[in-house]
Parts: structure tokens; sequence; C-alpha cells
């Protein structure tokens, strides 16, 4: 019997460890949608201080008065009634790996989390659902006055810390969105680093969504003080199910005088997830800010890394790389405010797009008058795989002095069919010849992920396109 041929079409394709779906089981969820009454009982559930209720309600009364972005994709199908925006996993948090019940343990396994822990991270955040439900960070870290907590814990315990940043970056009033994660916020981290202290090896938090209809919310507050830096990895699965689910995660970064952060993300949303996660961060005099993003999955996706360069000689450089593929609306990109003298930015997106994805890149630049001396080059290129496919860059460059030094380009186009004519007469397969090119185009994306997510990036784009030729 002739081999059986592999499916053709992106949406049937087997996303092996990612789909695989464990019994939906909590000690608690909210009741669907969002009223006052909710988010009371969320609250109450936490057992949160009386000052964090009353910002969720402010926020509440803030997303009933605004509308959605008008530069957002359709989301008309994205119904808050039919969310559940609260489901406590049935276990409470742990610290040691085999005291996790076994399905959770199982499904992080596959994900390879604790492989990662013992091999290159110095501590590991693991959230499923609501709640985190695994945290760990090594000895050496505590003794040098570094905090990795989940942010419920930071809440209680480091209130003095969290009050002064709560929400600053990112307010409720920054969108609809915004508005919707401050009402419903559960889970995610809390960093500090102390001045000075090198965090040599990278803290990790993973966000799984594993029930249907759901909603996941996850706060991250990351303080790099003077002359310290940190590398923060962030991971994101969800098995796919036929209804839709919401990620409304918010992240707000402080960069301090001298300080350096990068933030790394790997985003692999199952394609019936709505993607509406916000960043923000602020660089000090001297800061640096390094964000590397790879956004695959989803059914929609809005994601704009925005950094403040507020000091300075201050730096900001993104390196991002987009993925859509069949259904899939992925809007992303950056936004960069230069404000301080001397400030450097750099800006590299490519976008990927095939069987009649599209892949937008939205980036704004805005150069103060006080900026003088700021130097940027700015790069965003689209490969389109297939005629069906769409890919768009919406570039927007706001220069209120002269005395800078700015470059822009702007690239879209396909693959060369001499290429992969190339590579056939090579002995490749078309399929190969194809994944092959699309892997050199990401190259540059690439090499600037940690090792694991890099490789579990190149495996995304084979799996994308296996079987995709006839």
């Amino acid at each position: 019997m002739a081999e059986e041929k592999k499916k053709s079409r992106v949406d049937d394709i087997n996303r092996s460890v990612y789909d695989i779906k464990d019994k939906v089981e909590f000690s608690y969820k909210a009741d669907r949608g969002l009223t006052e009454d909710i988010i009371r009982k969320i609250s109450a559930e936490k057992e949160e201080p009386a000052w964090m209720l009353e910002k969720r309600l402010q926020a509440l009364r803030i997303y009933e008065s605004l509308d959605v972005p008008p530069w957002a994709p359709d989301i008309s199908e994205l119904d808050m009634d039919h969310i559940d925006t609260y489901i406590r996993p049935k276990t409470d948090m742990k610290a040691r790996w085999e005291d996790l019940p076994q399905n959770i343990r199982d499904t992080f396994d596959r994900l390879g989390i604790p492989e990662a822990e013992k091999k290159s991270l110095a501590g590991v955040g693991a959230q499923y659902d609501s709640e985190v439900v695994y945290h760990n960070v090594q000895k050496e870290l505590k003794e040098q006055g570094v905090i990795y907590v989940d942010f419920e814990t930071a809440v209680k315990e480091y209130e003095d810390l969290i009050k002064p940043y709560f929400g600053q970056l990112i307010t409720p009033n920054y969108h609809k969105f915004a508005a919707l994660h401050y009402a419903v916020w559960s889970g995610g981290s809390f960093v500090y680093v102390p001045k000075g202290v090198h965090v040599r090896m990278p803290l990790q938090s993973y966000f799984r969504l594993n029930a249907p209809g759901a909603g996941q919310f996850e706060h991250t507050l990351i303080i790099v003080e003077e002359g310290a830096d940190c590398h923060f990895i962030e991971g994101c699965s969800a098995p796919r199910y036929n209804v839709a689910n919401l990620h409304a995660g918010a992240v707000e970064i402080f960069v301090k005088k001298g300080a350096s952060l990068r933030y790394s993300t790997i985003e692999n949303w199952s394609k019936n997830m709505y993607n509406l996660n916000t960043k923000k961060a602020v660089v000090e005099e001297d800061g640096s800010m390094v964000w590397v993003s790879g956004s695959f999955g989803s059914h929609t996706s809005c994601l704009y890394p925005d950094t403040i360069l507020r000091g300075n000689h201050s730096t900001c450089e993104f390196t991002g790389i987009t993925f859509a593929g069949k259904g899939q609306f992925l809007d992303t990109g950056s936004k960069v405010e230069a404000l301080g003298k001397n400030t450097h930015v750099t800006i590299n997106s490519k976008s990927i797009s095939k069987a009649g994805g599209t892949a937008l890149y939205r980036g704004a630049v805005f150069i103060g008058p006080e900026a003088s001396g700021m130097k940027g080059a700015i790069s965003c290129e689209s490969l389109m795989l297939d005629n069906e496919s769409r890919s768009d860059t919406i570039p927007a460059i706001i220069i209120e002095n002269s005395d800078i030094d700015l470059g822009h380009e702007a690239k879209i186009g396909r693959i060369s069919e001499e290429d992969i004519y190339y590579l056939m007469s090579r002995g490749m397969s078309e399929e190969d010849a194809r994944a092959m090119l699309v892997r050199g185009f990401a190259e540059p994306i690439s090499k600037a992920l940690p090792l694991e997510y890099a490789v579990e990036m190149n495996r995304l784009i084979d799996l994308e396109f296996e079987g995709a030729i006839g």
C-alpha cells in the first residue's frame, strides 16, 4: 500500500504536543462574561487588598466606556459573554515539580519546561489557565536580592514595590483591551533585579491556556535597577478548540540608569485564539531594552511592544518575526518614543504569509523635540509564499527635531522560483526547498532567540510546510 498522503491544509496539520488536550479540571471558575459581580468574586477568591479591587472596578468602568480601537482588526466573533475570565486549576502553587498533579506535570513535561530549567534557566514560572502552578528560583539569585515570584504573591508580599509601578506604564485608558486586562487580570510574574546585580542565566515564564472558551490575562511587571541586567523568556501555547479563546495579558518594564533587559517571546497560540496582548517599557539614561519576538499561531493578533527612551543615551532594539497561515490575521509590530538625547533605535521585523494568511506590520517611531542626536535604522521585510496571501507594512515616523540620523527600508516579495529549482536540482523536494528558503529568511531572528526557542521556531516552520505542496 502506498504511503498515506500527508495532510495538505495548514489548519489540518498536527501541531504535535501543543494540541494535546488535557481534561479540564478546576477548583473554582467564575461565571462567563464581564460584570461587577464577577470581578468582586474574583477579587474575593484571591483575597486581594482593597486597593486592587478598586483598580479592577475602575478598569471595568473604563472598558465599558471605550470603543474597540479603530486600528484593531476584525474581532466581531469575540463575545466576552462567552468567555470564562477566571479558572483556577485544581492545585495550589508548588515549588517542587513532583508535587504538581500528574496531568499538569505531563503537559509541561511535553513542552520541555522541566528539562529547560535543568539545563539553562535560573528561575521558572509555569501558569496553567488563570494561575501560576509552579515557581522556582535558584538560591544564588535569592541571596543576591533578586525577586522572582508570581504576581499574586507579589501583590501581597511586596506591596510597597508593586503599588508605585502597577498600571503606570500601561494604564486602563491605553485602549479597550488594556482596560479589560486590568479588570480581570490573573497570574503572571514579578521580577525585581537590585542595583548592580547581573542575572547570568535567563528567567522564564510559560503560559498554557488549556480550557476551551477561556481567557488568560496574566500581568508581568519587571523592574531592573541601576546597572543591573537580566534576560527574561516568555513562552505561550494552547490546544486548538472550535470556540474562541482570548489572551489579553500585559507587560510593564522599567529599565533604570545603565541597566539592560532582554525580553524574548515565542507565542505559539492555537488558531482559535484572539491574542490582544500589550507590552510597554521605559528606559532611563544609558539603559538598554531588547525585544525578541516570534508570533506563530492565533486566529487574530494585535501586538506592538512600546518602548519609551526617556533617558539620554538610552537604546532600544526590536527583532521580530510573524508567520501567518490559513485563516490567520496577525497584526504585529513595534513602537518607540525617543525622548532623550543621543538615543539609538534598531528595528528589524520580518513577516511570512501563506495559504491566504495576512501578516501586517504596524510600526511607529516618534522622535521628540528634545531628542537631538538620535540615530536609528528600521527594516521591514515581508515574504508571501503564494498568490492567496497578503502582507502589508504600515510604518509611521514622526520627527520633531532636525538633528537626527534615521534610515527606513521596507521590502515585500516572494520566494524566487529559480532558487526553488536550484535546490530541487540538488535532490530536495519542493516542500523541503521552500522550507529551507523560509528558514534562511528567518535566520536573523532565529539567531537572536535562545537556542531552545530557535529550534522550536524552525520546527514550527517545518510543521507549517509539511504536506503543504500538492
